[in-house]
């Protein structure tokens, strides 16, 4: 079955970069659409990002020009390259997978890992 990992949150002062990696299995990651959300302490879930198989983007304004999303088929790893990290970036980081669109929407997904915490202090 599909199984999503994630790892690489940590904490980090306003400005500072973490990369998040997300390791599937189960399933070829280059068939599948793969995105990025995150929760932050008393907000609802919201997407990030995401990654086609043509390895095109999309990204929520927030994170875009700050963030970076990639994968590596062959390894069926996901990343996400977070710079000048804010305090409002701060929430629990999730990959999801899934095969019906790009769109950062919760509900396009079919596979979420367990989570990685990023906190960012000022």
């Amino acid at each position: 079955q599909a199984q999503l990992v994630e790892s690489g949150g940590g904490s980090v002062q306003a400005g500072g970069s973490l990369r998040l990696s997300c390791a599937a299995s189960g399933y070829a990651a280059s068939s599948y659409y793969m995105a990025w959300f995150r929760q932050a302490p008393g907000k609802m879930r919201e997407g990030v990002a995401c990654i086609r198989s043509d390895a095109s983007t999309n990204y929520a304004k927030s994170a875009k020009g700050r963030f970076t999303i990639s994968k590596d088929n062959a390894k069926n790893i996901l990343f996400l390259q977070m710079n000048s990290l804010k305090p409002e970036d701060t929430g629990i980081y999730t990959c999801a997978a899934g095969r019906l669109s790009c769109s950062l929407v919760p509900g396009s997904f079919d596979y979420w890992g367990q989570g990685t915490q990023v906190t960012v202090s000022s």
